[in-house]
């Protein structure tokens, strides 16, 4: 009894390390992973390098904002650390919020009208 119990146990950890394997292959053709392989473990933006446990900080910022769209060449792809990233999508969204307050990407003409073109006369005028 005790060697079939030992060997269900066996079977069980070999299952969740053939899946752990899978898995991590998975992972591996993802394009984080791609992304990891191709460029220098550095953000783009500020220049901070990562290594080790920091490495989880580093993300995969597409610069077309299309998580779709994963070329194998990392064209799409640059590493920002979470900050800049974050910053990124900030920009991103102000960028579009402005574009809707101003239909067509248009902006207003700047103000024409000068309230103190006059000043120096009608300052005059009252002495």
């Amino acid at each position: 009894m005790p060697s079939d119990k030992r060997r269900s146990e066996q079977e069980k950890l070999d299952r969740i390390v053939a899946e752990a394997r899978s898995n991590r292959q998975q992972r591996e053709q993802g394009y984080r992973e791609q992304a990891l392989k191709i460029y220098p473990w550095i953000c783009a933006r500020c220049g901070r390098e990562f290594q080790g446990k920091k490495l989880r900080e580093l993300t995969v910022h597409h610069k077309d904002h299309n998580h779709d769209n994963n070329p194998p060449d990392g064209s799409n792809w640059e590493l920002l650390c979470l900050y800049c990233h974050d910053n990124e999508h900030s920009r991103y969204l102000v960028e579009e919020w402005y574009e809707e307050a101003t239909p067509n990407g248009e902006q207003e003409p700047p103000a024409t009208h000068k309230p103190f073109a006059d000043l120096k006369t009608l300052l005059k005028d009252e002495k």
